[in-house]
């Protein structure tokens, strides 16, 4: 079984890359080179070249000159750096590959489930690499979020003491709970090594792509150009924050009844299910063998993952 599966990730996987590779240089588009300067590896900084060098998207060769082609493995790449995961991009699509593969061939081998439905658990397993690395990635946020406020309240103390802005994002790398002194320290790195505190600061936007953090962004480039006090900035902005996480709690607390009554409304048809065939098996197997059996099984999990998906959007309250 696991020779079977194995054989089968790696024909469908270099068959949909060599088809892609294959249909996308027929269009006549060409690799970039790697020590162009135009490329995104060598952005330029006050007129010398890029010291940071951005990661790979694999270190296959092959498989990352597939990948840079679609437009998908740039976002994937950004989700990557936002959740802090030490994977690259080709790493991430190969598990989503095997993953996919090794559902669809287990579930291929059992007679009495559709090849539609065989092949839908293979492509919902397919995401779940992609979903795992997309829920640590609002984990992370959210920590950030909540450890954000105390930051601000940091660093306004260092500067109000008489520190620079450099000093201050030192001692918050030192001093904060990981997500914070990871982007700080990062941020400090960049300018050490050549970048500007706008390009820097930018950066730390684009990993953090909170409203909080590009108001903390716009309030320090605004002062460092037209003057002002920075600190009583910070003060203010870290209130605010308070209050809107104050406001956010009582939200979530509000809709919880809400996420509740969907997660039973989800689990309750299989829970039913499950009883019945433990109970009585012969009374499920009519469903089951009927020609329209399977049809309307694979219809009903359909309209129950959709649902399970529009209660948790109307339950998604936007501040």
């Amino acid at each position: 079984m696991l020779i079977v599966s194995l054989l089968a990730f790696f024909v469908v996987a270099f068959g949909l890359t060599g088809a892609a590779a294959y249909f996308l240089m027929a269009r006549g588009k060409e690799t970039p080179a790697m020590a162009d300067p135009a490329s995104p590896e060598f952005e330029d900084v006050g007129g010398t070249a890029n010291l940071l060098r951005s990661d790979r998207v694999s270190s296959i060769s092959f498989w990352e000159s597939v990948l840079e082609r679609f437009h998908f493995s740039r976002d994937w790449k950004t989700v990557l750096a936002e959740a802090d995961v030490s994977w690259s991009v080709g790493r991430l699509a190969a598990m989503m590959l095997l993953s996919g593969t090794l559902v669809t061939v287990a579930l291929w081998r059992i007679p009495w489930v559709p090849m539609l439905v065989a092949f839908g658990c293979g492509l919902l397993a397919s995401l779940i690499p992609y979903f795992r690395v997309s829920q640590k990635r609002q984990v992370r946020l959210e920590q950030f979020e909540q450890a954000f406020p105390d930051a601000l309240d940091s660093l306004a103390r260092a500067l109000r003491a008489g520190h620079p802005l450099a000093v201050g994002l030192d001692l918050l790398a030192s001093e904060s709970p990981a997500p914070i002194s990871t982007e700080m320290r990062r941020t400090l790195d960049e300018w050490k090594l050549g970048r500007t505190w706008d390009q820097s600061l930018d950066n730390l936007a684009k990993r953090v792509p909170t409203i909080n953090m590009k108001i903390f962004v716009a309030a320090v480039r605004l002062q460092s150009r037209s003057g002002g006090k920075l600190t009583d900035v910070l003060a203010t902005l870290s209130e605010s924050m308070r209050e809107s996480l104050a406001l956010e709690g009582e939200v979530k607390a509000i809709s919880a009844h809400g996420r509740m009554t969907g997660a039973v409304l989800t689990l309750l048809p299989i829970g039913i299910a499950a009883m019945m065939f433990y109970v009585n098996p012969p009374y499920l197997y009519t469903l089951v063998e009927h020609p329209w059996g399977k049809p309307m099984l694979a219809g009903a999990a359909g309209c129950l993952v959709l649902a399970h998906f529009v209660i948790r959007r109307i339950l998604d309250i936007r501040l």
